[in-house]
């Protein structure tokens, strides 16, 4: 289902070009990343937002996630094998460098996320490890999946700055586009609520990659999120409380070896 364009040498260089020099921190834009005929069918078959299984609904966030791929359509399990194999993980290592990628077969690994109407997902940085297999969290794949995309729905993925004071660049998630970045201490990102009429969701196919290196990992710490700077001191101390005492309690049970 990947693009075959995807693969020359010619597209592989100026892709490494691109990722390496991208601010405000790594990243890569590719449009028409799968095969038409790949997305149209993802796109057809992707289930509601009712059929995902977690509802996130919080002061940072609000949209819908489902991980159980033998509970969707066959287009997806052709898309997570393609996602899960040596052939991407040579050209994801050609791409960014990193070497010696791979992704966990769990929710931590590969999915899909939707948002309906008033979706939002608050601006932050992502777990750094897999908490039970104890593998760096390198990198973020995602592929958007919803056609006709306007710019008046919003939405777009916003890339902060390391102080979190500037919106650097903002994404629109466009059909058949794909983002890839580096996750790590300063890779702030979100996106605004959308604005949504009948019929019409954020869709999209996520997927972190791991290594297991470990050379410049701090130590372990979940999803961080931050309030940006116009929405205020409220929303502010409420975030910056509500993340202290969630990875306070997260290191915690993981030092005692509790599941969680």
């Amino acid at each position: 289902m990947l693009n075959p364009a995807l693969f020359t040498q010619t597209a592989i260089d100026a892709r490494r070009d691109e990722f390496e020099n991208a601010l405000p921190y790594r990243h890569l834009v590719v449009d028409n990343f799968l095969t038409p005929e790949g997305a149209d069918s993802l796109n057809k078959n992707f289930p509601t937002v009712d059929e995902l299984k977690t509802h996130w609904r919080s002061l940072n966030e609000s949209k819908a996630e489902g991980s159980d791929f033998n509970q969707f359509h066959e287009t997806f399990r052709k898309l997570k094998q393609d996602i899960f194999s040596e052939k991407l993980y040579n050209w994801i290592t050609q791409v960014t460098g990193i070497k010696d990628v791979f992704i966990t077969d769990d929710s931590m690994g590969a999915g899909l996320h939707q948002g309906s109407d008033g979706s939002f997902l608050d601006i932050h940085i992502d777990f750094n490890f897999h908490h039970k297999k104890n593998v760096h969290r390198r990198l973020n794949l995602l592929i958007y999946l919803e056609p006709d995309w306007k710019e008046e729905y919003g939405g777009y993925l916003e890339l902060w700055n390391a102080n979190m004071t500037n919106c650097d660049k903002k994404v629109a998630p466009v059909f058949n586009r794909c983002v890839i970045f580096e996750t790590n201490e300063i890779s702030y990102h979100g996106y605004g609520k959308v604005s949504l009429p009948e019929g019409k969701t954020r869709k999209s196919f996520f997927t972190y990659f791991y290594t297991n290196e470990w050379a410049e990992a701090v130590p372990y710490h979940d999803t961080i999120f931050k309030a940006r700077p116009e929405e205020g001191t409220m929303k502010k101390i409420k975030t910056d409380v509500k993340e202290t005492l969630k990875n306070t309690a997260k290191t915690t049970l993981k030092k005692l070896g509790i599941d969680f």
